[in-house]
């Protein structure tokens, strides 16, 4: 059996050795053997050396190199494209999700769950307005999106053989994973842990890139905006029909038509506001619709180290080096199958 930790790691050149230190005794620890997929973000600090070096050393540790950096779920789909594990599970490096934590995940793949969802019940480290702006975001996220949604529950999970294969049939541009998997209805666990603070670097997730994380997340699985508007327009064609007969009774029963003209103005204000704020709920959605019509790579890879020397390429996958890569013609095919290893029809797992 097959264990594979995915990491999508950006600008990590200072928590790389202490996730190392902590995360290969827990794996050395367990009944599977394993392997290191690194996803490298386009860093711009030491970590794609760091990475190069570690891989050097240990056969186990894979990395995959972006041309650039093409965000964290762009990094997320990388790893479960070459992933080629039983079970898979993505973490980050921050080590905010305890490697620790492996041994309930796996304990729970065994019984036959397809995903294993760690759920945060503290968050250490962060403060009132972080944890506030996060409880707010899945709130938002179940109601808006899914109740499927699991709240404190992010991208720290152990997906099944089935769930990775499923999971690359989805090739969208605007990629919110937690949603995807939610979206499945797979039978999944959850696994209630303390979150620690980060162990080195700073958080790549500040309130702005969060507020943006949440608008794609909604607009990608979500109509919600556009029906939002369509109810504001309403409310405001009532508001300015009972205006206009507030004005008639002006006009003819108190004969005063010199009054009312900041109202007014307020009022013209209010419905170019509504109608500006449609035009671009509308035109965000029709942008994605665009983007994703030209069919671009979700992401680029400049490198890949100890891949082997013939490496399969899923669908909107650029490839910079590709004399080495062999196409094929989507990402349903199984890595498993790819590397001659019998998988069973069902569940994905090995025969």
């Amino acid at each position: 059996m097959l264990l594979s930790i995915v990491i999508p790691v950006f600008n990590e050149e200072a928590v790389l050795p202490s996730l190392l230190a902590a995360l290969l005794p827990v794996l050395s620890s367990i009944d599977y053997d394993y392997e290191l997929v690194f996803v490298d973000d386009g860093s711009q600090d030491g970590t794609r050396q760091q990475l190069n070096a570690m891989a050097e050393t240990n056969s186990r540790i894979k990395v995959l190199e972006f041309s650039r950096n093409f965000g964290h779920q762009a990094s997320i789909t990388a790893g479960l494209d070459f992933a080629v594990g039983d079970a898979v599970v993505v973490m980050d490096a921050d080590l905010q999700d305890p490697p620790e934590l492996l041994h309930e995940m796996l304990q729970a793949f065994e019984q036959g769950f397809e995903v294993v969802s760690a759920q945060r019940i503290t968050r250490e480290g962060e403060g009132v307005f972080k944890r506030t702006t996060a409880a707010m975001f899945y709130s938002l996220m179940q109601k808006a999106i899914d109740k499927r949604l699991k709240p404190q529950v992010g991208d720290f999970r152990l997906l099944s053989r089935a769930a990775v294969q499923t999971l690359r049939r989805f090739r969208e541009q605007h990629r919110f994973m937690r949603g995807i998997v939610a979206w499945l209805g797979l039978k999944e666990a959850i696994i209630p842990f303390h979150r620690a603070p980060r162990a080195a670097g700073e958080s790549k997730y500040p309130f702005w890139k969060m507020a943006a994380f949440a608008w794609t997340a909604i607009s990608s699985f979500s109509a919600l905006p556009l029906k939002l508007s369509l109810y504001g327009g309403l409310i405001t064609l009532a508001i300015g029909f009972f205006y206009s007969l507030n004005v008639l009774y002006e006009t003819l029963i108190r004969r005063s038509t010199d009054q009312g003209w900041g109202s007014l103005v307020c009022l013209h204000l209010c419905f170019n506001g509504v109608i500006l704020i449609a035009i671009g709920l509308v035109g965000d959605y029709v942008a994605k619709i665009y983007e994703e019509s030209k069919g671009r790579p979700l992401y680029v890879i400049a490198n890949a180290t100890n891949f082997g020397s013939r490496i399969e390429l899923p669908e909107r996958v650029g490839w910079l080096h590709a004399e080495n890569a062999k196409s094929t013609k989507g990402p349903t095919e199984s890595s498993s199958q790819q590397n001659d290893i019998p998988t069973d029809a069902v569940t994905g797992r090995k025969q």
